[in-house]
């Protein structure tokens, strides 16, 4: 049996995969790693069932980069899903479009030094294979979508000069703060990963006015993708 781990870094980003999946369980181990995993299946096109964990690992790229590495080593996975939202800077993209994390980018980390370690990479991708269900999955439900590039970095991008500046370093279709380091953890492992962001706003709303914002209806455009991916494997 395949499995899949799924992370979201909030509640609304894994609520939709956690209520699709049968004979589902909460792990009570997975305290120790202040998380808490949702385990269940999922039935693929083919007839195969296919095994979930999946939970909110938190905010920002240590958060995300903790909760990789526990779900690979308690769980094994075949692959690493993260599912959520994203500030947009593509200017021909628009509210509730979808980008898929060709390649992944820090927006504040001197990557010269850290690619001196494994696994040596500058910047993250996610696996070939899962971008090429993804496009055909979005194709299928009839979401804009790009593969395209996404930068994560520890701020909140919420102004016009931030944008500019993630803009010239990163060259970024979107904004976000885990992708870049489930992708760089993944790939640390040899664990193929995907990352898979519907966008919820252009980068352009300050964080206190932000975290008011219902954000779901955007997780959801997202995690039912993610679905309907994983019923693809």
């Amino acid at each position: 049996m395949k499995t899949i781990a799924v992370i979201g870094a909030l509640q609304e980003e894994v609520s939709f995969i956690a209520r699709s999946l049968s004979n589902s369980s909460h792990s009570p181990d997975s305290q120790q790693a202040s998380l808490d995993v949702v385990q269940g299946n999922i039935s693929s096109t083919s007839g195969e069932e296919i095994r979930v964990v999946a939970t909110v690992g938190g905010m920002g790229t240590v958060n995300a980069a903790s909760t990789t590495q526990y779900l690979i080593d308690v769980y094994r996975p075949d692959a690493v899903i993260f599912s959520g939202i994203a500030g947009n800077l593509n200017p021909s993209l628009h509210i509730n479009d979808v980008v898929l994390g060709g390649t992944m980018r820090y927006l504040d980390s001197d990557m010269r030094l850290i690619a001196q370690f494994a696994p040596q990479q500058n910047e993250f991708h996610s696996d070939p294979d899962l971008l090429a269900i993804a496009d055909d999955v979005l194709r299928d439900m009839g979401t804009k979508h790009i593969t395209g590039v996404i930068a994560s970095g520890n701020y909140f991008v919420d102004s016009a000069d931030k944008i500019q500046q993630v803009r010239r370093d990163t060259g970024a279709d979107a904004v976000e703060m885990e992708g870049a380091a489930v992708c760089h953890v993944a790939a640390r492992n040899h664990v193929p990963a995907l990352v898979i962001r519907a966008l919820s706003d252009n980068a352009d709303t300050e964080y206190e006015s932000f975290k008011d914002f219902d954000i779901s209806e955007f997780a959801d455009t997202a995690a039912k993708q993610v679905v309907r991916i994983i019923e693809k494997l």
